[in-house]
């Protein structure tokens, strides 16, 4: 496959982390990404009158996440293990 020339990548986070720092770490995002979908979400039925069933899907998703990732953390926690988290985005100019 030949690498798209519209295609950036950027390191959000790459290191070694405590079980506290990565909680406060990845909770805060999960968190924010959470309130950018319900603001999203209340908008759109403000506007519309209407739920947008995508965004409630992402949000159920998301909700999911943060409480697998709270598992994974606590287990680290409880083992005195750190976590090492690697986290890229991927953004890809999209034709109109």
């Amino acid at each position: 496959m030949a690498e798209d020339t519209n295609t950036q990548y950027f390191r959000l986070i790459q290191g070694k982390f405590s079980p506290e720092d990565a909680n406060q770490l990845l909770m805060t995002l999960i968190q924010d990404k959470l309130k950018f979908h319900q603001r999203n979400n209340a908008s759109r039925r403000e506007r519309f009158g209407e739920k947008d069933a995508g965004i409630e899907t992402r949000i159920e998703q998301l909700r999911q996440t943060k409480t697998d990732l709270s598992t994974v953390i606590a287990e680290a926690a409880t083992a005195g293990q750190t976590l090492t988290i690697n986290c890229n985005i991927e953004i890809t100019l999209a034709p109109d």
